[in-house]
């Protein structure tokens, strides 16, 4: 019989790995593209034109990061069913209070 520890545990060891499966192809398809706008950068006179890309890659990854981590911080993570039973519970209630209206 699994202890009242090991649910959370799996769940945590299978988000892990579903998180490394996902994140680690994007780090490197991300870094090879960095990689390649600093190389033209560096390697034309006219390679200028790729400090945009690049400025406009770390911008939104930073961005992405930053609201990932207010999300965390905030708790947006802690219980992600809960909206839907709230949803369906207003649903009722306005159902009700329509009901009562007529």
């Amino acid at each position: 019989m699994m202890s009242s520890l090991q649910g959370p545990r799996l769940a945590r060891a299978v988000t892990l790995f579903f998180a490394v499966v996902i994140l680690v192809p994007c780090l490197v398809g991300f870094g090879t593209k960095f990689v390649e706008f600093v190389n033209t950068f560096r390697a034309e006179s006219d390679g200028a034109f790729a400090i945009t890309p690049l400025v406009n890659y770390l911008l939104a990854s930073l961005g992405f990061l930053c609201l990932l981590l207010w999300a965390v911080r905030n708790g947006m993570f802690h219980d992600i069913e809960e909206p839907k039973f709230k949803m369906l519970d207003n649903e009722r209630l306005l159902n009700r209070t329509a009901k009562k209206g007529k």
